[in-house]
């Protein structure tokens, strides 16, 4: 049952110009049980004192069972003007916020049957499948499926946790990242690196009515675009699981 709970940061870097990665603890001594995939609500007030909150995935990459010294790790865009963006933008390494979770259903499906998951994705929607990596190496090796991240990016600079990405496709056959860059290519483009936008590249997959799941974060056009495009492909409903993320002020 989701409960309220204070967090310490422990430290932080910028991943973008504009997203900054926070590595938290619970401050309470008690761990934090997540499924990967589901998210965090940070509570806090205007300045006029109305309370509000605004929801983060979790990016933690946890093997094993919870502890509570594990990091709770989230990526977070800043929003010109934005009551959230002020919050984090003062934050210091010692400095506690509230929190509450953890929530949602945007995980990996423990009777799933399909051979493969096209997990697709744009700006910090990449997140919950930073943190899906270790039960993913575990479903390549146990059930022999593949996994194809399709990551959206304008340009390398704001391709995030593309290194992690990369290596771990580099190390784990079954495991394909394609990072899709819609302004910028890298000075020297990867073999997997495509030019545009993900939904342009769907089609590239083969997404498969039989055989595929597809997770689909991020900016709510292209969640919308690629939905259509699954449709197309034959891909049941149930099969295409979608979170949408607008970027909150």
């Amino acid at each position: 049952m989701p409960v309220h709970f204070p967090l310490k940061l422990v430290s932080s870097r910028m991943l973008a110009p504009t997203v900054r990665h926070l590595v938290f603890t619970r401050d309470d001594g008690a761990p934090l049980d997540f499924i990967p995939g589901q998210f965090l609500q940070v509570h806090f007030s205007y300045a006029d004192g109305t309370p509000t909150k605004r929801s983060y995935s979790i990016a933690s990459v946890r093997n094993g069972a919870a502890h509570a010294d594990d990091p709770i790790e989230i990526a977070v865009s800043y929003v010109p003007g934005g009551a959230a963006t002020q919050l984090f933008e003062r934050l210091q390494e010692g400095d506690r916020i509230e929190a509450s979770g953890p929530f949602g259903r945007f995980c990996l499906m423990p009777n799933d049957h399909n051979r493969r998951y096209l997990l697709i994705a744009t700006g910090t929607g990449v997140t919950p499948y930073r943190a899906m990596l270790p039960e993913l190496k575990r479903q390549i090796e146990a059930r022999g499926i593949k996994v194809v991240l399709l990551f959206g990016a304008r340009s390398p600079v704001e391709l995030l946790y593309g290194d992690e990405f990369a290596a771990f496709a580099e190390a784990t056959p079954g495991f394909r990242f394609v990072p899709c860059y819609s302004r910028e290519l890298p000075a020297t483009p990867r073999a997997d690196d495509r030019r545009g936008y993900v939904q342009e590249h769907l089609a590239e997959f083969a997404p498969d009515a039989e055989g595929d799941i597809a997770y689909l974060c991020g900016n709510p056009n292209m969640v919308d675009a690629c939905f259509e495009a699954l449709k197309s492909h034959g891909l049941p409903v149930p099969h295409i699981r979608r979170e949408k993320y607008v970027s909150s002020r």
